[in-house]
């Protein structure tokens, strides 16, 4: 079987991710709406405003930790001008904080992520990490996991998850791309820069992803692409693809 070079997302590929935010998300919820009580303001409008607020942040700063805190404390300076509320200092601050609780929760692995990577690692593959995020923050994942048990030190950690950044890794590793795969649930950094990049994508989406994520496939793929259901599905789909 021909060795395959295989990239794999971490944050709601390998390890649950998103349900920690919008857990955070709900509690900034409730401290707005009591902080507002009597003002008409639902859920609903801080909720899309402090999505609003996030994606715009990802384009200048992209995935540092200071960006999901403070887009609390934005949302909150918002509606404080729409509202004519008094902002408080203190308040800003207890934003800041519970936005900086989202990265204290324990790394919980997806069902079966030690079984597919053992059996990719098994059967001769090279696998790489490849994600979003701060560095010290993606890394303790990868402790607390043992993740560098599959991967060493062929990980990549970068805030800015683009094409570009997908291709410098193409060229600095000098990968084979008609042997190299990105596996992933974001259709806007997994799946569309390896696509871009002439590579094999798997995209394995969740439930109720973040906006961020979505995107629209906009080209042909070169290679394979597949859409499954669960990441234990990997191995074979590799295999029966490479057996052809």
């Amino acid at each position: 079987m021909r060795e395959q070079t295989i990239l794999f997302d971490l944050d709601d590929t390998l390890v649950h991710c998103n349900k920690y935010f919008d857990f955070v998300i709900d509690q900034f919820i409730d401290l707005m709406l009591t902080w507002y009580s009597g003002h008409g303001l639902s859920a609903q409008d801080i909720k899309q405003k402090q999505l609003q607020i996030d994606l715009a942040g990802i384009h200048i700063h992209g995935f540092m930790p200071d960006r999901f805190p403070k887009s609390f404390v934005e949302t909150y300076q918002w509606f404080a001008s729409q509202y004519n509320r008094p902002t408080n200092v203190k308040e800003e601050s207890w934003l800041m904080q519970l936005g900086h609780t989202v990265y204290e929760y324990t790394a919980e692995p997806y069902p079966l992520m030690n079984e597919t990577l053992d059996h990719l690692q098994q059967a001769g593959h090279r696998l790489f990490l490849y994600t979003g995020g701060d560095a010290s923050i993606q890394m303790k994942k990868v402790k607390d996991l043992s993740l560098d048990t599959y991967f060493d030190d062929r990980i990549f950690v970068t805030v800015h998850k683009t094409r570009e950044y997908m291709e410098t890794i193409m060229n600095e590793q000098r990968f084979d791309r008609s042997h190299t795969w990105m596996i992933g649930n974001s259709i806007k950094t997994d799946v569309l820069p390896a696509l871009h990049a002439g590579i094999h994508s798997i995209h394995i989406p969740v439930q109720q992803d973040w906006e961020y994520n979505k995107g629209t496939i906009d080209i042909t793929p070169k290679g394979a692409f597949y859409q499954l259901n669960s990441l234990q599905e990997v191995p074979d789909t590799i295999h029966a693809y490479i057996q052809k």
